[in-house]
């Protein structure tokens, strides 16, 4: 077999990667299958230091059952265990898993979407297939199956993106939003090099807030307050969802335009993709 033979057969791989992936997926064997899951809480709020990384989030102390032994473990995390934690208060709940008999080794997991089953890794497999597979058929038959494969894949992204749903159940979280006062209590900061070797700075403040059942709230702030890097002790006014105040923002308005874009993005991919598949089709 020639090279040019082997490297057309690159699909191989990948596709067993994927079955196998399914395969242990529907025998129960992954990683997060054999997991024990159960309910956390945080039970503590710390503060990042200022001018610390946002990358660890805000430190915290969770608590939850193992169920095997039925003894509670509360133990400290700061990002070294799972998904980082941004927004935080006294009694939030989510899961956490863990091997099993081995609780201080637990994760927090915000999104459970495609975790619980096994198929995440399997999925991502997949969708790089799929990208590959494309690029494969544009260099074989150039124009036309570039614009049928491309296309397609753009159309089932946008198909499948979570975008439009997420953006209309925030607006529907923050139709009810409540005013309260909110104070920067500390900068995160993050240095990062670009190609041409010139540093780039990023600041993301951290700010509490009190919500109207008298609960303190620590949010980790990515974006919506100008002038980040110098926000230390600002006052301002923050708008949460009562029901969820994880949920917040500092412009209602503005809030709401980012949420019609997002919308509008994949609505604008959509159609793009179907035009593109259909100008594919006609040029075979």
């Amino acid at each position: 077999m020639s090279v040019d033979d082997m490297l057309a057969l690159w699909w191989v791989v990948p596709t067993g990667l994927a079955l196998l992936g399914y395969a242990l997926s529907l025998a129960g064997l992954t990683r997060a299958q054999r997991a024990d899951w159960v309910q956390a809480r945080i039970v503590e709020v710390g503060q990042p230091a200022h001018g610390a990384s946002k990358w660890p989030g805000i430190p915290v102390t969770v608590a939850f059952r193992d169920p095997a032994t039925g003894r509670e473990f509360i133990l400290p995390n700061a990002g070294k265990h799972g998904s980082a934690i941004e927004e935080a208060w006294v009694g939030r709940e989510f899961e956490v898993r863990y091997p099993p008999g081995r609780p201080d080794r637990f994760r927090v997991v915000l999104d459970t979407a495609g975790e619980k089953n096994g198929r995440m890794g399997p999925n991502c497999t997949v969708a790089l297939l799929l990208i590959g597979l494309a690029i494969h058929a544009t260099v074989i038959w150039a124009w036309p199956a570039a614009l049928l494969g491309f296309g397609a894949l753009v159309t089932a992204f946008a198909a499948a993106s979570p975008d439009i749903r997420l953006a209309r159940a925030r607006d529907a979280l923050l139709a009810s939003a409540v005013a309260v006062p909110a104070r920067v209590v500390a900068v995160t900061k993050d240095v990062y090099t670009d190609g041409e070797g010139d540093e780039l700075v990023n600041h993301a403040p951290v700010v509490t807030f009190t919500t109207l059942e008298g609960t303190p709230v620590t949010v980790l702030s990515r974006d919506g307050i100008r002038a980040p890097g110098r926000s230390l002790g600002r006052e301002l006014t923050l708008y949460y969802a009562p029901s969820d105040p994880a949920v917040y923002t500092t412009d209602l308005a503005a809030d709401r335009r980012d949420n019609e874009r997002s919308i509008g993005v994949i609505i604008m991919l959509l159609v793009g993709g179907v035009a593109a598949m259909v100008t594919g089709v006609a040029m075979l």
